[in-house]
This record gives C-alpha cells, structure tokens and sequence, in this order.
C-alpha cells in the first residue's frame, strides 16, 4: 500500500521522533511504498490567512498551488498515519493548520450543496488510518472528557474515508511520569500494529 505519515513535533530527540522513526522503519520493512511529511522539520506556515479564508471557496486553486507537494501526497496516499503529541486535548497547532491548508475543497470533499446534507468525500480510497499520539493526562481524564482528539480523527476524519477502513488509535497517556520501560513497551507495541497494516 501507498502510506503517507504525517509527524509533528518540534524536537528532533522526543520520543514521538522515536515513534516516527519506528512507523517508518516497520512500513518500508513490510514493503509499502511510504512518504514522510515532517511539519516543524519544513517550516510548515499552518496559518489560513484573511486572503485565503477569502477565496476559500471562489479560487480554491491558488490555495493548492500554495501547497502543491502537500496536496499531491494526500491524494497519491491509501493509508494514513498520523504521529503527534496531544497538547491541550488536540493535536499541535501546526498539524490542525495542515488540515486547515491542504485538507481543501476538491482535495478531500466537496461542500455540501444544500441545507441539512454532509460535505461529500474526495479521498474514499483511503483504506488505512494509524493514529499514534502522546499525552499528559491519565486515561481516566481523558475518558471523562470525551477524548476531544480521538474523536476528531477516529469519527470527523473516518468519514471521508472508505467505508471499509480500518483503523487504529495508539495513545501513550501520563507521559511525563512514566519509566524507560513503558516507553519501550509502547514503541513494541507500535512495531507490532504497524506490522499489522
């Protein structure tokens, strides 16, 4: 399969590199095709400015023209898999604006054309979707309030894809007091589920 991964993170030595760098190592291995988009290491700009926000709609080419490689990726990709640290209860500010950026009408869906109807899927040929994020808080946190990030993507997102994708949330919680051995039992764990892709 063709995987696009999508990192952000600002420190190149964070485990969510380590992570990263193991969703790479175990895609190739298992002979997918596989491109790498690292946010922070480009310089990604996440910001939909007031003249973009104007042609949203009217002129969504010059958007994509802003982002072309960005765009092509997106569309050539049939599995997705997201590495990132959970800051806030969301995902970095620079990923949330590459969706706000590339994710465009006529790239991933179609606005809807009347009252009461969803926005209609440009990338139904999405078949895989990995989530693998850090977190702060407990578990039990994160349950009473309804994992504003799990939802965004395992329910938002998933519904642009094929009916038929599987899916996988990975969430590594209370990250900034647990051992070296919890951080290594996590990264097995996440060699073992991308073997499984």
């Amino acid at each position: 399969m063709k995987f696009l991964v999508v990192y952000a993170h600002p420190v190149p030595t964070s485990f969510n590199h380590a992570i990263f760098e193991t969703v790479m190592r175990v895609l190739a291995a298992n002979g997918h095709e596989v491109r790498a988009i690292d946010l922070y290491a480009e310089g990604f700009q996440p910001v939909l400015s007031r003249a973009d926000r104007e042609i949203y709609l009217e002129d969504t080419e010059q958007l994509i023209a802003q982002v072309p490689e960005h765009v092509e990726s997106l569309k050539w990709a049939e599995g997705l898999v997201f590495v990132f640290p959970t800051w806030y209860q969301g995902p970095p500010a620079i990923l949330k604006g590459w969706f706000e950026r590339v994710w465009l009408p006529g790239v991933t869906f179609h606005p809807a054309e009347k009252k009461g109807k969803t926005p209609a899927s440009c990338i139904r040929k999405i078949r895989r979707l990995a989530v693998i994020t850090t977190s702060g808080s407990p578990r039990w946190m994160m349950f009473i309030i309804g994992n504003p990030c799990k939802r965004f993507f395992m329910r938002s997102l998933r519904m642009l894809f094929s009916p038929r994708c599987k899916s996988i949330w990975m969430q590594l919680y209370e990250m900034n007091v647990i051992d070296d051995a919890k951080r290594r039992k996590f990264l097995d764990r996440v060699e073992r589920k991308m073997g499984q892709l």
